[in-house]
Order: C-alpha cells, then structure tokens, then sequence
C-alpha cells in the first residue's frame, strides 16, 4: 500500500490586479485557500522546500505591470489572483533532483507562499557556507551582492583614487557599491532619501561623504559640491534628473554601470534623458548589468566576499520584516523609501 502523503494548508502572496503607478498594500492579498502535497510529483526532477525569508527587490515592480504584446522580460509578469514571485531563502523538504536532497539550505526563485514546488532549478542555489546568517543570501551573498559585484568590478573597472558615485547607496546594492570602492581605495560619495540614510552611510557604510538628494533643488550643483574634479565612475539606482544631472559632471572616459532606474518604475511614461550627448564628448561607457550575467563568477564572488564578512571588513543593514502578511505593506514601501537597507521578511525559522 503506498505511504500516506501530507498535504498542508500554504498561506500564498496573491497579486490582487495589475498595477498603475505606486504600489498598494491593497494590490496583494494573502490567501489561505491553498494546500500542497509534501512530496515531489513522481516523474517531475523538481524540489519542494519550505520558505525561511523572502528578498523584496525592485525589479519586482516591472512584474506587477500589465506585460505589453509581444514583450520580451528576463522574468514573466505576476498574473492576478496568483502568487507573487520573487527570491528566497528556503530548507529542502523533498527533492527528485540530483543537485539537491532533503534538508539543504538553498536560494534562488520561487512563489511567496510557506512552501514552493520549484520545478526550474536554474536559478536555485544550494547554500554551502552556514557561518554566516541565512539571510544575508536573501541580499549581501544573493542577488544583490552578485549585482554589485558585477556592476562594480567587471562593469567599472575600478582603480585606486579614483572618484565613485552611488545613488540608491543605502539600498541593497548601493551599500555594498560603496564598500566596495572603499576596500578599492576610491573616494565615494552616496546619495540617499532621509537623514537618516544618509548618517548611516557615512558612519556605518564608511562613504567618503553623502547627501540627501530630497533637500538639494539644483542636482547639478550639489555634485560640482561633491565632486569638484568630477567623477570618474557613476552606479546608477535612480535613472531620471539624477542621471541627467551625472552625466554632465563626468570625467573623460569614466564608466557608468546601470543597475537600475528605481525613480522610472511607477510612472506611465518614462522621463527623457537630455544629457546624453556627453556619453560623446568625454567618452563615456555606459553599460546595462544584471545579476543573471555574474551567476557564473558566483564562486569567485563567495571567495571574495565571505572573508570580507567574516573578517567585518564589510557591514550589510537589513530591514527585517515577519510573516506573510508583512509583505504588501513592505513591498509598497519597497517603493517610497521606507525601508532602511535590504528588505527582508521572515517567513519562517529554520
């Protein structure tokens, strides 16, 4: 007779309805209408794990928009009345995969719900260091920190003395930016949305200095304050004035890594950029990064990264949310700044 298999109620993350302009907590719902079984599908090589924390990220913005015909994303849009998606922390609870068994730690993709059935395994990670918290794979040791990694060394081509800005710099990426180009030698400036951010970055994250970009009304002029000698290399979170404003305060041939463009995401119709024509004059190398690029450096990227933490060499802030029910209320404000450092919500103890 074969074994009785559980089947568990799964509280799930639903998107309500596509999304306009800023994101709502009444745009989620949390349902408890759903169960699943605790086993794998037999002829499926997919792996159910049971969610420790969720990443609430900003790309997860562009998945709750209506997708236009024939488009073409890295990620497909959220549907309504389904789960929301994004990345995790989770503990293997049965597996058909060769990569992964029973009780491994992994990070990766999966539906924002208590358990996942993750049939691609592509973007699932096996977690094989443990003596740091497993939530820093949720932004220092997961995508976040690949992002940077990437963006900054192999997109910016950092060099001692050189002169970094980063906007966005108390966010996930943006921090661990300015890290970076301290370690390297840099001189680095952040900008940030409070006071509160902007002391953190200065006093915990080690920039060189930092401003509130809310409190300046001329961009422009605030960078000349900064940056009287220009910049050399520019991390861009924000995208609209504020890239206007860095591309004319550029230094000839400094390299600017776009990550991405946070101040465009809720706005029906993107703001236009009017400085381009410097990208010419100085001679410019503005290039597009995504974590997905880096995936393969991510061994090369732990070499580095873990003694780093270990040895403090690096501090990372998270904004620590719990329970499923946190999410709409965390992802919306996601969007209006409201977290200080990484987001992440507790879903549950391993």
């Amino acid at each position: 007779m074969a074994a009785e298999v559980d089947v568990v109620k799964n509280k799930q993350v639903l998107l309500k309805d596509y999304v306009t302009g800023f994101p709502k907590e009444s745009d989620m719902i949390i349902s408890t209408e759903n169960t699943i079984s605790l086993k794998v599908p037999e002829n499926s090589s997919g792996v159910l794990v049971k969610n420790l924390y969720l990443s609430c990220d900003p790309f997860m913005r562009g998945l709750m928009r209506k997708p236009a015909p024939n488009s073409r994303t890295p990620f497909p849009a959220y549907k309504p009345a389904s789960p929301i998606y994004g990345f995790v922390v989770a503990k293997v609870v049965d597996s058909s995969h060769p990569k992964f068994k029973k009780d491994d730690l992994v990070w990766g993709l999966a539906g924002w719900e208590e358990y996942s059935l993750i049939a691609e395994t592509d973007l699932l990670f096996k977690i094989e260091h443990t003596d740091v918290p497993l939530s820093y794979y949720t932004g220092i040791l997961g995508l976040a920190g690949i992002t940077a990694y990437g963006g900054f060394y192999e997109v910016c081509n950092p060099k001692k003395g050189e002169k970094v800005f980063v906007s966005a710099a108390s966010g996930a990426v943006g921090q661990l930016v300015g890290q970076f180009a301290k370690l390297t030698g840099c001189y680095v400036v952040g900008s940030a949305g409070s006071k509160e951010k902007v002391d953190l970055l200065k006093n915990k994250f080690g920039f060189d200095d930092a401003f509130n970009y809310k409190e300046e009304h001329d961009l422009d002029a605030a960078l000349k304050r900064y940056f009287p000698d220009g910049i050399d290399i520019y991390f861009e979170n924000v995208g609209g004035k504020m890239l206007d404003a860095v591309l004319q305060n550029m230094n000839m041939f400094g390299r600017i890594a776009v990550c991405g463009m946070i101040s465009q995401y809720n706005l029906d119709e993107p703001e236009g950029v009017k400085n381009l024509m410097w990208l010419i004059h100085k001679r410019i190398n503005m290039r597009g990064c995504s974590a997905a690029e880096y995936y393969p450096l991510y061994t090369k990227f732990l070499d580095l990264m873990l003694p780093h933490i270990r040895e403090k060499k690096i501090t990372y802030v998270e904004d620590i949310a719990e329970g499923l029910e946190s999410v709409p209320a965390a992802l919306a404000g996601l969007f209006r700044g409201r977290n200080v450092g990484k987001q992440v919500i507790v879903v549950a103890c391993e």
